[in-house]
């Protein structure tokens, strides 16, 4: 900041001498006036100055902060860009691990082509495995028959047998294949004949002979037992028990008896041991026939129920009312049947077996020659 200094010979009389009061009708000369003016200007000078200062100083301290942030930026940035090298040295680390970009692409055209192998050997497998889904059905289906016609000839099991050619009929509709139409047709016809048989109800019958196996052990009284009913004999006895022909009556009576009705079936008392015998002989009869009748046998089922009834008929009274109600029982139970007409299913076999053959068969081959085709080389 610039400042006027006077010289030293204007300032010492100014302050020497006191300053007169102002006259109002005198005039400062200009000199004075101009003086002032450079007064004014200098403060103004001054203050510019200081304010110039000030703002400066700000701006210095503006500065500062700045620079110390930009310091901490560059800090920052400084940081930054070591760990930007860090990365890059890692990167290039792992690039230099990598194969070359010709191996690189080797590998890539390797892995396309085992790709394309790999989807062709996939197409080719659902193939085959198509293929042999078919054919282990159809062999299933053979298998179904064959156990049907076991059934039938073992069991005489028809509604089981049915089933099972219902199931092979399944199959070979599940080929969706017009080559089955004689195998299907002869299948039809096996069902027809099979749902046309009456089964025999053979677990009733097995039931029902087991219920009458068990009234065998039921089977006590063997013969009639003499009741004495209290009359005397001739009026020998008087009724008194007292009496002496009463007394002698009932002794003698335990070692005679008479019977006026000897034209009856009486057959004689067994004893425990011989009981037991028969009791076990009856059983084993209808035990056969439960088995005859499981079985389908039924030349074996008529001889053992003839068989139960000779042995009931020998050994216990038929007048008795228990024997006599098994005796009918055994009766009904022999007009039972136990086996039917099973039809066979030999030509529903040999029909799907003919399928498979022409399945298996191949398509084509070479055809035979006309015998008016021209051979080559020679002309017609």
């Amino acid at each position: 900041m610039s400042e006027t200094v006077l010289p030293k010979d204007d300032v010492e009389p100014v302050l020497a001498k006191p300053e007169p009061l102002p006259d109002p009708a005198y005039k400062e000369p200009s000199s004075r006036r101009s003086s002032n003016g450079l007064a004014i200007l200098a403060l103004l000078l001054g203050a510019a100055g200081v304010a110039v200062g000030g703002w400066s100083v700000w701006q210095l301290r503006a500065m500062q902060t700045g620079h110390q942030e930009q310091s901490g930026q560059l800090q920052d940035i400084g940081s930054q860009t070591q760990a930007l090298k860090q990365s890059e040295q890692q990167i290039a680390a792992r690039l230099a691990q990598l194969p070359p970009a010709q191996e690189l692409e080797d590998r890539r055209r390797l892995v396309t082509q085992l790709q394309g192998d790999q989807q062709r050997l996939s197409q080719r497998v659902e193939t085959v495995l198509g293929a042999s889904r078919k054919d282990w059905r159809l062999a299933e289906a053979e298998h179904l028959l064959r156990l049907a016609s076991l059934r039938l000839s073992a069991l005489q099991d028809v509604n089981s047998a049915a089933a099972l050619v219902q199931g092979a009929d399944e199959i070979l509709r599940e080929q969706d294949d017009p080559g089955a139409f004689a195998a299907r047709e002869q299948l039809a016809k096996s069902l027809t004949a099979l749902r046309s048989v009456d089964q025999p109800d053979r677990t009733g019958l097995f039931l029902q002979l087991a219920a009458v196996r068990d009234q065998v052990a039921q089977l006590n009284e063997l013969a009639p037992e003499y009741k004495d009913k209290g009359d005397s004999l001739f009026g020998l006895t008087d009724g008194s028990e007292d009496s002496y022909w009463a007394k002698w009556w009932d002794k003698i009576s335990q070692f005679v008896r008479i019977d006026f009705n000897a034209d009856k079936n009486i057959r004689p008392l067994l004893a425990g041991q011989s009981l037991t015998q028969v009791r076990l002989a009856l059983s084993l009869a209808i035990e056969q026939a439960q088995w005859a009748a499981l079985n389908g046998q039924a030349p074996v089922y008529e001889k053992a129920v003839a068989e139960a009834r000779s042995v009931l008929d020998d050994n216990f009274n038929r007048d008795n009312q228990q024997s006599k109600a098994l005796g009918q029982r055994l009766d009904e139970l022999s007009k039972q049947p136990v086996s039917v007409a099973t039809p066979d299913l030999t030509q529903s076999l040999a029909a799907v077996q003919a399928y498979l053959e022409q399945r298996h068969t191949p398509v084509g081959g070479a055809l035979e020659k006309r015998p008016d085709e021209a051979q080559p080389g020679k002309q017609p």
